[in-house]
């Protein structure tokens, strides 16, 4: 049977206000009852295959609080608490403030419960639930009838952290943490401003805290995701979950002393450094070491981080990031021509072989030129590398850019300046949308002269051009998040605007192309525009006052000038 408790609230200054006739009077807090629990199930075996979907769900009624003054409503005032236990007299216990009066376990979540009780895997043990109603910290709770649920977990993998994209899909690529102890380590092959987020093993995923700053970390509803510093390419990473901070190690180039020497290229998709030579014995001793720039939150994002030596060792037949280089024996079948590689893609597992042959590392090109494309306004109707898209999203080869478009024979999409040969051509559509070949007979359809965005994506084989108007629009100065024009110029593709700047946006500002189109956008940082990248911040160095505003998007440029 439920319990009828009654409260007295004494002098509570909100109701006496409202209340009290005279000076004395008590109002009284009724119906704080015993709430009545009940589970879906009695018995839960939780697997991988199941960690998505919901294996236990919890029910409860609320007490209906009431107030001895009939005019009066009662407070909104009510907490109820979910407490789980291993023991029947909840010695220990993992809590959730519910708001409403229902929870649901996923699989993960009723196992990440498991984990925090110490509970074995793969074994089946007890879990104790009930419901903890309060209506004050200094009053004395109420709780429910115990609902007992046996719970078999499955083993929770600390040992591995999953880099996320800025989506939160798995990229594939992890990270280490031998001990278990959260801290998780390895090599990033990192393109310039990437956005990542971390998940461990049961279930946490860590971002970069929205309010400490910069390489720190949280796993709440308030993290934004993690991002790399400008330059691109081989990173040691550190995320600390313990601490909850991160730090990256930017290391700009490796080099080989010893039997052999040189300096090693870096394979940014596949985390490996690779030195091509010519063995002249089967057995050689290296060295390999460098100077990287360490970034962490005492550093931030930008400048040139701080200079700190690269090393790596040898143990077994496995390699080390060490405090100084050491040996390292390599071995080849015959004297001849190979690539020493260094493998750094295994946070469990760095190695140093050598494969036969000269093996260069898959570059990604960061530009496609447009050739042809302004033909009709150069000298001599040349055709010139002098417009160009921007790589923007590596995973799916997306470029884009904005361009003018005159042209008398259509143009073409190269991916090295002045290399004639290497390049994408039109397969399919028309002048706004269709599909590309590699290195096909037929240059891309002839639009319509003007100033347009390109889309590309040669992992699609798709292009896109969408027309420009005379206005884009600037959002998120002043943390103003309506569309605010700017005036297209005399010169194709360059927009102004004054602009008045009353302080430091948090979030930077954004230049969109189209009135209330979100998904089309260029973000910026210190004058360089970046599509669908984070907001500019240039206006936290900047005074209180009228500017002008001007964006020059096939130059990729933005200034703000007095």
């Amino acid at each position: 049977m439920k319990t009828m408790k009654q409260i007295l609230l004494g002098l509570c200054a909100v109701l006496l206000a409202t209340a009290c006739e005279k000076d004395g009077d008590k109002i009284y807090l009724t119906g704080l009852e015993e709430a009545g629990l009940m589970a879906t199930a009695d018995q839960v075996v939780l697997s991988l295959e199941t960690s998505k979907q919901i294996v236990l769900s919890l029910a409860w009624d609320n007490s209906t609080l009431v107030v001895s003054n009939p005019t009066m409503s009662a407070p909104n005032i009510l907490t109820n608490t979910v407490q789980v236990s291993t023991s029947s007299n909840f010695a220990t216990v993992v809590e959730s403030l519910e708001p409403s009066t229902s929870k649901a376990y996923t699989g993960s979540e009723l196992n990440t419960v498991a984990k925090n009780l110490n509970m074995v895997s793969d074994a089946a043990a007890t879990m104790y639930f009930r419901i903890k109603s309060s209506i004050a910290n200094n009053m004395e709770p109420v709780y429910s009838n115990v609902v007992e649920v046996s719970v078999t977990p499955y083993l929770i993998n600390m040992g591995t952290g999953f880099i996320l994209d800025k989506d939160k899909a798995d990229t594939g690529v992890t990270l280490a943490s031998p001990d278990w102890n959260g801290i998780y380590t390895g090599f990033i092959g990192a393109t310039s401003w990437y956005n990542f987020y971390m998940q461990e093993g049961d279930g946490t995923v860590w971002g970069n805290s929205a309010t400490d700053g910069t390489f720190y970390l949280s796993s709440g509803e308030d993290k934004w995701n993690c991002w790399f510093p400008e330059s691109g390419g081989c990173y040691y990473t550190i995320i600390n979950t313990v601490k909850k901070q991160w730090s990256a190690l930017y290391i700009p180039v490796l080099t080989v002393s010893g039997d052999l020497t040189g300096d090693m290229t870096f394979d940014r998709p596949n985390v490996k450094w690779m030195l091509p030579f010519s063995a002249t014995q089967t057995s050689m001793t290296v060295k390999i070491s460098g100077t990287g720039a360490q970034y962490d939150y005492s550093t931030g994002d930008s400048g040139g981080g701080t200079s700190t030596p690269v090393a790596f060792a040898q143990n077994g037949g496995n390699i080390t990031f060490a405090e100084s280089a050491g040996n390292i024996t390599v071995t080849v079948a015959k004297a001849g021509d190979y690539t020493l590689i260094l493998d750094l893609s295994n946070p469990e597992a760095w190695t140093c072989t050598t494969i036969e042959g000269s093996v260069e590392p898959d570059k990604t090109p960061q530009t496609l030129y447009l050739p042809g494309l302004n033909d009709a306004v150069t000298e001599n109707n040349a055709w010139l590398f002098d417009q160009y898209l921007s790589l923007y999203d590596e995973n799916n080869l997306a470029y884009a850019g904005v361009a003018y478009a005159n042209s008398l024979w259509g143009y073409t999409l190269n991916i090295e300046k002045d290399n004639w040969n290497d390049k994408y051509t039109y397969a399919s559509g028309d002048a706004t949308a269709g599909t590309l070949e590699w290195a096909g007979p037929t240059n891309m359809p002839i639009p319509t002269t003007g100033t347009y965005l390109f889309e590309v994506s040669t992992k699609a084989l798709t292009y896109q051009l969408t027309a420009l108007g005379n206005e884009i629009y600037y959002s998120g100065l002043n943390d103003n998040w309506d569309f605010h024009a700017l005036q297209a110029t005399s010169q194709p593709g360059v927009y102004a605007g004054s602009i008045t700047i009353d302080h430091a946006s948090e979030w930077g500002f954004k230049f969109y192309l189209f009135n209330g189109n979100w998904d089309q956008f260029f973000g910026g940082y210190e004058g360089t525009l970046y599509y669908k990248g984070d907001g500019a911040k240039d206006d936290a160095t900047l005074a209180p006052g009228t500017y002008t505003l001007t964006v020059n998007l096939p130059a990729w440029t933005y200034s703000i000038t007095q």
